[in-house]
Formats: C-alpha cells, structure tokens, sequence
C-alpha cells in the first residue's frame, strides 16, 4: 500500500467530532495526522487512506467482524488494538463518531504520557 498525504477533510471530521474535549492535541506521525488523549494516540486520519485508530486489544477479533475495519499491518505484522477504518465505513457522521468514541474510550483509559 502506498503512502499519501493524509485526508486533510477527514481530519476536519475527527476534530469536529473531538470538539469540546478539552485533553487532545493533534501530532503528525505514522504519515498522518495523530490525534492524541492525554499523549496517547486516539485515531488517525491515516496516510494509507481511512482511519487508524486504537482499541483495547482484547476487543480486536470483535471490531474487525464490522466491515471495512482491519487489523493494521505494522512491520508486516497484524498488531491487536490497531485496527484500519476504510473510508466507506466512516463516511457517515454516526458511523465517524462511533469509531472515534472507540479510539478516545481506549487511550483515555491509559496512563497519561
């Protein structure tokens, strides 16, 4: 999969959806644009194109069962509580927020950094 600029309107969409949260901050890495809680990375508009998002790993097998999510590929291996969101499965406002609840629900339940 090749790396792109990431989608500047999706992270528009992320933030919208992260406004009023007073605790995230936004960081360029893994060639998109992180948006973190508390230092810890929530979700990602992702320059391979959809979302990156973390979830509690043991929750991993049950996530990917909704269409258009994936375990993300790191190094070559699937990493649990990492998981890829296609476009298609975040293109509705409802279907965004529920993704980046998942994300925000997991990092905030880590030790700030």
């Amino acid at each position: 999969m090749s790396i792109v600029a990431y989608d500047d309107e999706l992270a528009g969409r992320i933030r919208g959806v992260l406004t009023g949260k007073s605790d995230f901050t936004e960081k360029k890495m893994f060639g998109g644009l992180a948006f973190m809680i508390g230092g810890n990375m929530a979700v990602s508009a992702s320059g391979q194109g959809g979302m990156l998002l973390r979830a509690d790993p043991a929750a991993s097998d049950e996530l990917c069962s909704h269409p258009g999510v994936e375990l993300a590929v790191m190094r070559g291996r699937p990493m649990d509580g990492w998981l890829r969101v296609d476009p298609e499965a975040i293109a509705s406002e409802d279907d965004l927020e529920r993704w980046v609840r998942v994300g925000v629900e997991y990092a905030s339940s880590l030790p700030p950094k």
